[in-house]
């Protein structure tokens, strides 16, 4: 009955990537029986202010009632959700979106930093074509790593608005956490 419920979940999309299911971009922790005989269903949204959480609890609900099975949908924000719960397939489907999916990050990490680096602001102009760092974003529409962020937050916070100087296309980038 579990695998049944994992089943019916995998087809909820994100609602604000509607690309990927919830499954994918690692929202969906965990399916359980409690001890009352309800399924509980357990989701960990991408951060803890995240406007889409309500959305995705009630199209949880409504799918599993439209099979005849009651359930609980618990939210949970610890662990926090990392970037690093979507697959590759995820990627792949983020990159055909016109989104850059995020970069791996160390999950396993201890230390928790509170203060964002502060980076200098790049002239468009005067950085020389080409020039690339380690910190460098691919552009999902010509793959060049000639990029640079226009704005930390795009058309969600956890997405970042990039630039591509080759192509002049921007685009999103799902920022890593």
């Amino acid at each position: 009955m579990v695998d049944d419920v994992w089943q019916l979940l995998e087809g909820i999309p994100d609602p604000e990537i509607p690309v990927l299911s919830i499954r994918e971009l690692g929202i969906l922790r965990d399916v359980r029986w409690a001890q009352d005989g309800v399924v509980e269903v357990v989701v960990t949204p991408t951060y803890s202010a995240c406007p889409a959480i309500g959305q995705i609890e009630d199209d949880i609900r409504t799918a599993l009632s439209g099979a005849g099975i009651q359930a609980r949908v618990l939210t949970q924000l610890a662990p926090a959700w990392t970037t690093d719960w979507m697959d590759e397939d995820a990627h792949k489907k983020l990159k055909n979106y016109g989104i850059s999916p995020p970069g791996r990050i160390n999950s396993d990490r201890k230390v928790v930093q509170f203060i964002h680096k502060k980076v200098a602001p790049i002239d468009l102009n005067s950085r020389p074509k080409g020039q690339i760092d380690e910190n460098s974003v691919p552009c999902p529409l010509c793959e060049s790593l000639n990029t640079t962020e226009t704005s930390h937050f795009a058309s969600t916070a956890c997405k970042a608005l990039y630039k591509c100087l080759d192509c002049l296309e921007p685009f999103d980038y799902f920022k890593p956490y």
